[in-house]
């Protein structure tokens, strides 16, 4: 079964059991994907479904940092619940060591040598990586690669 399909799945799991956050937030999540199709005219695979669960987990955690800021914990909670239904749809990620050997052995691939060569790294490890580990702690470990 595909992830869309077990999203769709997820989706009538939540209706019988008249769960409304997970329903609310599983229909966001398939609006997104609609949207995504119609727009590019393209039938999402597992990896388009990654990216897309990938960026809206990005716009939850911004906005648990605005409302947090703002003193809005009511909110910010909402957004957390929220976010931990998306986390479910993504597939395991890598520890911070493992994404740092994925890097060095993409920038010995490439021969990459210093920060000049960061946009070939970052290509090449975003196509390998995506949905696998948070894209920051890729950056970083690409930055710390060509600094040493």
């Amino acid at each position: 079964m595909s992830l869309k399909e077990q999203i769709i799945e997820d989706m009538k799991a939540a209706m019988r059991a008249k769960d409304s956050e997970r329903l609310g937030t599983i229909r966001l999540l398939t609006a997104a994907m609609k949207q995504k199709e119609v727009d590019d005219r393209v039938e999402l695979d597992d990896a388009m479904v990654v990216a897309i669960v990938d960026k809206l987990i990005k716009q939850r955690k911004d906005s648990i940092e605005a409302f947090t800021k703002a003193a809005r914990m009511d909110l910010a909670d909402k957004e957390s619940a929220e976010m931990k239904v998306l986390q479910a749809y993504l597939p395991a990620r890598l520890s911070a060591d493992e994404v740092a050997a994925e890097v060095k052995a993409i920038v010995a691939e490439l021969g990459a040598t210093g920060p000049g060569d960061m946009g070939k790294v970052m290509g090449a490890v975003k196509t390998r990586l995506v949905g696998k580990a948070d894209m920051g702690m890729v950056s970083a470990a690409v930055k710390a690669a060509l600094a040493g």
